[in-house]
């Protein structure tokens, strides 16, 4: 999967900005990015401040773990496992 310029707090941010009424024109000259890109992050991200994509980044990444079949307290004693690659790839 390719890797996004973006980090997910960047693109809150740049969603903040535009909500604060920034133009979107300006937003994409500035930051280097089409307005598609923009209204995608908008329906992806829009409404959600840093600390609930946190917490969504934390459930998705319990998903995954129930999804390789791993309990909580394997994970818990320090399980050695793909999904810290997986995380560390992002």
């Amino acid at each position: 999967m390719k890797r996004s310029r973006f980090t997910e707090e960047q693109i809150i941010g740049i969603l903040r900005e535009q909500e604060a009424g920034v133009s979107v024109a300006d937003l994409c000259r500035k930051h280097g990015m089409s307005s598609a890109t923009l209204y995608a992050w908008k329906s992806k991200y829009g409404g959600m401040d840093v600390s609930a994509q946190a917490t969504a980044c934390t459930v998705s990444l319990d998903v995954a773990w129930k999804r390789q079949g791993m309990s909580s307290s394997m994970r818990l004693m320090g399980w050695p496992s793909r999904m810290a690659v997986i995380v560390a790839a992002r």
